[in-house]
């Protein structure tokens, strides 16, 4: 069973001045101080939200314990206390996991609750609502999102009447989406005319840093003071080559610098983060209560890294690809789930997802995907990976 974050961890996060303002009163252990008196990551507004919330957010795509997580009880100690949930997240448990532990901690006031419809119409999206907060046990989330949205007709006039409706009811504070398909950049542009999103999340990583037209729908997002939440910060390839020169740095971990350099851009409120361990939980609050910041060897550092493993990294645009493959396939889709599966370490999860593909979909051996190939923007391997997705998410 893991451990909460020790007296050895703190001197790492905080450093020996740190810790030792800490626990000022005599004698006292990391257990018995004042959990007031402990050290809090970081805060920003989201946007015209005017709201605080923390530079780390809780993704909540994962299985938690039903009775009480104990991943959410440390998060909370360092103020990570903004979760991250969806009505379809680990089979539609994430949300009623939340709401159990919020419940049985008593702490509803104290936790800013996000969740996010798969329906993007109105009443499909009022319905969604209704299940979510009896299962996440509030009559009302912080955040409401349009999830995965990828057609920008759903940023409709009548979403926009529904979404005030919604906050009026007092159910919803604040209404956006998530995003992170190929068509982002229209989605963001389409935003920042709409005075009815307040935040939205969107894949967001060092793989796209000198993204013209990404950095342009950004500035129009910030100046219409819509909260950007980043995603996918890790930029994670579908498969580890031994060959590829990792990314190096004396003062961080590659998962550590690559949020370090998200949160340098200052467009960006926070990025949320899968930390389905503690080991993770505690790498990051370190991360974000570190006030040093990346040297520019270590922003060309990364960008070195991008560079050397773009034929790794499937960036979302199976439309390409999938338009020179047979019908029915889902490549981007397969290859993210092969991802899971080799980056990680969650075969079970990419198994049970891939098992969820429509037929066609999973009917990938012996298919021949070399015009996919040619079309991939980024040189992926794709007839390689796809015919190992077969065998190994099978």
């Amino acid at each position: 069973m893991e451990k909460k974050i020790s007296r050895r961890d703190l001197f790492t996060i905080t450093g020996a001045a740190g810790l030792g303002a800490l626990l000022s009163r005599n004698g006292l252990s990391i257990a018995e101080a004042d959990e007031a008196a402990l050290p809090k990551v970081p805060r920003r507004v989201l946007g015209k939200t005017g709201q605080q919330i923390p530079i780390l957010l809780m993704g909540g795509a994962m299985d938690f314990d039903q009775v009480f997580d104990p991943k959410l009880a440390e998060a909370m100690r360092f103020g990570v206390n903004y979760f991250d949930t969806a009505d379809c997240y680990a089979g539609g448990t994430s949300e009623t996991a939340i709401g159990n532990f919020v419940s049985r901690a008593n702490k509803r006031k104290d936790v800013w609750i996000t969740t996010k419809s798969d329906h993007h119409e109105p009443e499909g999206m009022a319905s969604v609502l209704e299940t979510s907060l009896k299962k996440l046990k509030t009559p009302q989330v912080d955040l409401f999102f349009m999830h995965m949205l990828n057609q920008s007709k759903y940023l409709s006039a009548e979403m926009g009447k529904k979404s005030e409706e919604f906050k009026k009811s007092g159910k919803i504070r604040f209404f956006g989406f998530s995003c992170h398909d190929s068509n982002v950049v229209d989605l963001l542009n389409k935003a920042s005319t709409l005075p009815w999103i307040d935040a939205i999340m969107f894949r967001y990583n060092f793989r796209q840093y000198g993204n013209v037209e990404l950095n342009k729908a950004m500035d129009a997002c910030h100046k219409a003071g819509i909260g950007l939440i980043a995603m996918k910060t890790q930029g994670s390839a579908v498969v580890t080559d031994t060959k590829i020169k990792l990314f190096e740095s004396q003062k961080f971990t590659r998962p550590q610098a690559i949020l370090k350099s998200v949160w340098a851009d200052e467009r960006i409120s926070a990025a949320v983060s899968h930390m389905d361990t503690l080991d993770k939980l505690k790498e990051n609050i370190a991360a974000a209560m570190n006030k040093t910041t990346l040297a520019q060897a270590e922003f060309e550092a990364l960008e070195q890294y991008a560079q050397s493993t773009k034929h790794t990294y499937c960036a979302g645009c199976q439309h390409i690809c999938n338009a020179a493959a047979p019908a029915g396939v889902q490549i981007g889709t397969t290859l993210r789930y092969l991802m899971y599966h080799d980056t990680y370490n969650e075969p079970e999860k990419a198994k049970r997802l891939f098992s969820e593909l429509p037929v066609e979909a999973r009917r990938i051996a012996g298919v021949d995907f070399t015009e996919a190939a040619k079309v991939c923007p980024n040189g992926i391997d794709i007839p390689t990976h796809m015919q190992r997705a077969a065998k190994v998410l099978a």
